[in-house]
């Protein structure tokens, strides 16, 4: 709780993934993947509740034993086809009234406690009805275009851009998935946490922005785990 408004943790595990098999329980420095966003969520100084909604029993029996509460989704909200807003918005009709809600994907296991609880407080500061995590981009997006099928390049950079250093151009950021934070009964009239109006972005550094899909990217994320202090992790 955070000023008298109260904030749910949900973390959304399905225990189907086609790129990298059950990803979500894969051990990641000695823990499944899922249980460092719930360790994260419960060390939260603002967190009230941690509910994990998946359709697998061994996450449920994981999520139950690393302290988070738990609700098993029904077998349409658990398809390839299913969104994160299902079962975001089937946890939140089955369980207690809460002002906000915090998405926190299990997939990006280097977000911690203390980055949470800074949206949370980014949230507060400006009045926000929604907070989305970002990373800055590697690249700049100005120094790419499609190609057509003949390949050509002419057109493909703007001519404000040519000659142009990195370090000149303006930066840009992309969705990291770590962190999205909205009003409850905002989020259910939208249906998204894009909401139109009174969004803001918490910026975070690219290390901790590691959202995991593919073998490389768990990889990539245990490398970066053991060439951190642990310390820092939760």
């Amino acid at each position: 709780m955070l000023n008298q408004k109260t904030f749910l943790a949900v973390i959304p595990a399905r225990g189907g993934s086609k790129r990298l098999p059950r990803k979500n329980i894969l051990d990641l420095a000695g823990k499944p993947l899922i249980a460092w966003s719930i360790e994260a969520a419960k060390k939260s100084k603002y967190i009230d509740e941690v509910l994990v909604t998946t359709d697998d029993q061994e996450i449920l029996s994981i999520s139950k034993s690393c302290g988070a509460n738990v609700i098993t989704r029904p077998a349409e909200l658990a398809s390839d086809t299913a969104t994160s807003f299902d079962a975001i918005k089937h946890a939140i009709k089955n369980t207690t009234h809460y002002d906000y809600v915090v998405l926190l994907q299990p997939t990006s296991p280097l977000r911690n406690s203390t980055h949470i609880d800074e949206a949370i407080e980014e949230l507060q500061l400006k009045s926000a009805d929604a907070i989305v995590s970002v990373t800055e981009m590697d690249h700049s997006p100005l120094w790419s275009n499609t190609l057509p099928e003949t390949g050509s390049m002419e057109n493909f950079l703007r001519r404000d851009v040519l000659n142009k250093r990195s370090q000149d151009l303006e930066p840009y950021y992309r969705l990291n998935g770590a962190i999205y934070i909205c009003e409850v009964n905002n989020l259910l009239k939208e249906q998204s946490f894009f909401l139109k109006e009174n969004i803001f972005a918490y910026k975070m550094k690219a290390d901790v922005s590691i959202d995991i899909d593919t073998f490389m990217d768990f990889k990539l994320a245990e490398t970066i785990f053991f060439n951190s202090e642990k310390k820092n992790r939760i």
